[in-house]
Parts: C-alpha cells; structure tokens; sequence
C-alpha cells in the first residue's frame, strides 16, 4: 500500500510540473513530439547560482529518453537564467549518438558510452578531438507492471529474463508463485514490452540479464532488443503508457515514469531482502561504478550483479556526449554554461527530487574539470 501512495503521489507531483514544463519549453522550443517533460519546483530558485558567461542563441541536443525529465527540469531553470533555447528531443539513445556524429546537435544524451566505431565517426566532426562521455545523470530501471491484485511484486533475474524472453508466459507461473507465496497471483497472460527504438536503456537492461543470469540470457545485448516475442513501443514514455494501459503487461523504464496505475518490482539479488528501485538503492550501486574511459572520457563500469544490501542492481548512468576538442565555437559558450549548470550541486540537487540519482561526488568532480577543458 505504501508503494501505492507513493505512486499516486508521485503521478499527482509530475502532472502539475508538466504543466509548468510545457510552459518553459514552448520558449525554449518543444520536442518533435510534442511532449513536455517534468519539472521541478525548486528549478527557479537555482536560477540564481547559474553562471550563463558567453551563452547566447539556441541549442539543438538529442538522445536518452531516460533523462528527458531531467533534462526538461534542467532546461527550465537554465533558460529562465540565461535566455538560451534548448530543444532536446529524447529520441533515444541511438539518435542521439548518430546525430552527434553526424554533426546535427551540440550535444548528445546516451544511456551508453560511445563504441569506438563511434568514437572514430565522431572525429569527423570534432576538429582536432573526439567526442567523449560525461556521466551526468544515474538512476534505476525500474521494471514497471499492471497485474490486479498485485501491489508488491518480487522478481529475480532467471525469472525476468524468461519473461521477456517469452520462456514465462503466465502471471500464476509456479516460478513467480516462488518469489511471492502470499501473493494471489492470477492466470493472466503476460505482455512483457520491451523498446522499438535504439536505446540505452535496453542495453543497459540486458547488461543486468547478460551478467546476473547469463544461462536464462543468451543474447549479445545492444541498443536494439534481440529477444523474440513481446510487443515493443518507442522510447521511455510510450513502454510506459503502455504498461499503463494493458491489463497484465511489465515493461523497463525509468523510475521517474512509474506513475499510477504502473508498479514498480522489487528485485531479489540474493541480499538478505529484495530491493525496491529507487534513488537511495541505485545510488549504492552507482557509487561502487569504476572509471574505465581514457583521457578526458568518463565512462563508467557499473555492477550489474551486486548483492550488497539496498543496492538495485539494474541502473544505468546517462553521459552528455560532447568534443573534446573541436566544439562548434557558436554554440560552445552555451553548451558549456549548461553542461557547467547541471553537473552544479544545484544542477545535481534537482535529480532526487525527481526520480534520478546524482552522480557520485567524486565523479561528478571530474567532470566538472573535463567541462572547464572543452573547446
């Protein structure tokens, strides 16, 4: 019942910030699909610790729907500062890293570091450098679901990958039935969604299959879901509008898109008790994330099979992709001034007050530095 309430709450908080959202973003120019994302109430009273330097004119950025509510969080207040537009599109990921290779956005959002055959792509396009990851916002996968009755589910990782990989059809499977024994568990049909999109997410997810339950997943993971089976729908929102909507359905998304209705399933990791997703417990496993980018690039490595306590297993840290080197001189003063915002305190304040984790202190420490450096 509390993560009911909490739900419902939670539904209830980013309606009315979408509203305001949608306000800031008609100035600063709306997604080309017409969304507005999140806000955050105390956006505006940050305003003031923003330094926007040179920034001027507007910024055109595209990628990880995962981020988009931050984004949009971060957008409204920095605008509201500095008079920049940004339009960030949240197409997905992949989108994302090829309209950054291909010259079309200041910046990119990717819930994966670039794959060296993008690193090299990149170096077309940024004069003198490359492109390179900055980990600017964390957060779980939650793994959403609509089963009546239900209010408090427990998967572990075999069981979720023989969901989605249509090995578990049925909600009263005696699998499940393990996990939950006080739960009444109906004969319901499972519609498990997964994205249609390139996506971050998806490769992030599967990572978690690959690692914690390599004999239940077979699949070499990637941007693009490999499984047969299920039903797919673009970027986070539309998994979640439709696990919204379907009577049986578990789909993956950010924890800032479960909203009523959609419950989010706890994890049985092998701890002394299931984890629930949320900033704290993805926050436990960001924190033991490894540095293994070179240079100036921070990609992180993150434990996908932790079993340490309150730690949630299946999260994922979203980069802004940028040049090193090589940054269009008419939009870097005010990618730099947005990129030096959100990796602010102020900047990483916003992230738990919507779903998100920040960035561990002493990672987000370098990044500030890499931001000072770019050019």
């Amino acid at each position: 019942m509390k993560l009911q309430r909490k739900n419902r709450l939670r539904a209830l908080s980013l309606g009315a910030v979408a509203v305001s959202g949608a306000l800031a973003l008609t100035a600063c120019g709306s997604d080309d699909n017409g969304s507005s994302g999140s806000s955050t109430p105390s956006s505006s009273a940050n305003a003031s610790s923003i330094k926007c330097d040179d920034a001027k004119g507007q910024l055109l950025a595209d990628g990880s729907s995962a981020q988009k509510n931050a984004i949009d969080a971060w957008v409204k207040a920095f605008s509201q500062a500095c008079g920049v537009q940004i339009n960030y599109k949240g197409s997905g990921s992949g989108a994302g890293v090829t309209a950054f290779t291909q010259g079309q956005v200041a910046f990119a959002g990717s819930d994966s570091a670039l794959k060296p055959e993008e690193v090299t792509a990149s170096k077309k396009i940024c004069s003198g450098g490359q492109g390179i990851d900055l980990p600017m916002v964390g957060g779980p996968i939650a793994l959403g679901y609509n089963v009546p009755g239900v209010d408090n589910l427990v998967l572990d990782a075999p069981t979720i990958a023989k969901i989605f990989d249509s090995k578990i059809t049925k909600w009263n499977d005696a699998a499940i039935k393990k996990l939950n024994p006080d739960a009444t568990l109906p004969d319901l049909k499972i519609q498990a969604f997964h994205r249609s999109d390139e996506s971050g997410t998806t490769d992030n997810f599967t990572k978690y299959l690959i690692a914690a339950t390599p004999d239940n997943w077979k699949y070499s993971g990637g941007k693009a879901w490999q499984a047969k089976g299920g039903q797919s729908a673009p970027q986070s929102a539309g998994v979640a509008q439709q696990v919204k909507q379907t009577s049986g359905a578990i789909g993956y998304f950010e924890l800032s898109y479960v909203a009523d209705g959609v419950k989010a399933v706890s994890i049985d990791t092998g701890a002394s008790k299931p984890v629930a997703p949320s900033t704290e417990s993805a926050t436990a496993d960001i924190a033991a994330a490894k540095v293994v980018g070179t240079g100036k690039d921070l990609a992180l490595q993150l434990d996908y099979k932790t079993k340490a306590e309150g730690a949630y297993p299946m999260t994922l840290v979203t980069y802004e992709i940028v040049c090193d080197k090589g940054n269009k001189a008419d939009t870097l003063p005010a990618t730099k001034a947005f990129l030096r915002y959100i990796a602010s305190e102020d900047g990483q304040k916003v992230l738990s007050t919507i779903d998100y984790a920040p960035v561990p202190d002493d990672i987000i420490a370098k990044v500030r530095t890499t931001i000072e450096g770019l050019s």
